[in-house]
């Protein structure tokens, strides 16, 4: 696989990744009023949008990349993870030095490959480069691959910054401090 950033072409097969990912594990419901939201993320040129793609087709399943937009004959983006830094981020945010991870997503046809981890390593590793002191991001409480995934690569849950989008919905917060 390669990880790189998302070209703007890129962008519609980002989204479809995104929801293919959100919604196979019921994470999202197709009528969410954040669907839109995760699938635009990034398209807007805030914040960095990383991509993982097959090097070749032998890095896929034969389902892989088998979603409605057709890729043009390359291969299919199959992961994707979002920064954002300080103002842009989300309001987990606390200030200058800190970035948030969001929308980290691979399709269910490559998972367990180690791809999220590449590509949660890929971004921490851009926002050290970039001087970020702290990574913070939010989860769904019944994420738990996620979270093992995180506390794994060394994020901790940061509690006191948990929130709530809208009634009955809090989202749990971890953060990584980094030494840049």
């Amino acid at each position: 696989m390669e990880i790189r950033d998302a070209r703007p072409d890129e962008f519609d097969e980002v989204g479809d990744v995104r929801l293919a990912a959100y919604l196979a594990d019921g994470f999202l419901s197709p009528q969410s009023t954040y669907a839109p939201m995760l699938r635009a993320l990034g398209a807007d040129g805030i914040g960095h949008v990383l991509v993982a793609v097959a090097s070749d087709r032998s890095d896929l399943s034969p389902q892989a990349g088998t979603g409605a937009r057709p890729n043009l004959g390359r291969a299919p983006i199959v992961g994707t993870v979002t920064l954002q830094g300080w103002p842009h981020g989300g309001e987990i945010l606390a200030g200058p030095g800190e970035a948030e991870i969001r929308a980290l997503a691979v399709v269910p046809e490559v998972r367990g490959s180690g791809l999220g981890r590449a590509l949660l390593t890929s971004v921490i590793d851009r926002a050290a480069a970039a001087g970020v002191r702290r990574l913070v991001l939010l989860t769904q409480p019944d994420m738990q691959a996620a979270h093992h995934l995180y506390e794994t690569a060394g994020f901790t849950r940061l509690p006191e910054r948990d929130w709530s989008p809208e009634p009955g919905v809090t989202l749990l917060a971890y953060a990584l401090d980094l030494d840049s």
